[in-house]
């Protein structure tokens, strides 16, 4: 089977370089775009199930590519964005000046610290992963569409990593990732694919 894992597009606290963890921000007008060019790439692509977040922001998006697909979206709670605590919607200046401590710690090794009144990405990994498990225990091919830490926590269990790789993975806006899944083993064969945002 194939799993397919999506990004959601922007939202204006992307734009704002906010932190933004279970806040439910809608996407902007740029995000709703990259959405529609997200879906259009994935059109031809054979999907047995869509699954989303419960974030506006992954729904809307989840919703786009459905449309090509004739798919209902199933909703899994446990695919939200990691619990930002109290750092919701500070942007880096402002996480400087008030947790310039817990910034430090994060920059040097993202899995060493849990978000001050939220999650780790322990505590990110251990919610998502039996929802992975699930969703590869049938021969179907899936989409997923979540959000950066979730899809990062993903690949790192997927390739047997320790989370402090975390740091190193990026996955942009509307990017797609895809795995290849056969007895158990998972091989990535795309990682953060945003070829088609640049492409009108």
């Amino acid at each position: 089977m194939r799993l397919t894992l999506v990004r959601h597009g922007e939202t204006l606290w992307n734009q704002a370089k906010k932190i933004q963890g279970i806040a439910d921000i809608e996407l902007s007008n740029l995000g709703l775009e990259q959405a529609e060019k997200l879906a259009l790439s994935l059109q031809n692509e054979h999907f047995d199930r869509i699954i989303s977040s419960p974030l506006k922001r992954a729904y809307a998006t989840a919703q786009a590519i459905a449309v090509h697909h004739a798919l209902p979206i199933t909703v899994e709670n446990d695919l939200h964005e990691l619990n930002a605590g109290e750092l919701e919607g500070l942007t880096f200046p402002e996480l400087q000046l008030r947790y310039g401590e817990f910034l430090s710690k994060w920059l040097g090794d993202h899995s060493s610290v849990t978000m001050p009144q939220g999650e780790s990405l322990q505590d990110v990994q251990d919610r998502v992963w039996p929802v992975i498990q699930r969703i590869t225990k049938t021969s179907e091919n899936a989409l997923v569409v979540s959000h950066s830490f979730v899809i990062i926590t993903i690949l790192c269990k997927a390739r047997n990593l320790s989370l402090s790789h975390a740091k190193e993975m990026r996955v942009g806006v509307a990017s797609k990732t895809c795995l290849e899944i056969e007895n158990g083993t998972m091989d990535v064969v795309s990682f953060n694919d945003t070829d088609h945002l640049r492409h009108s």
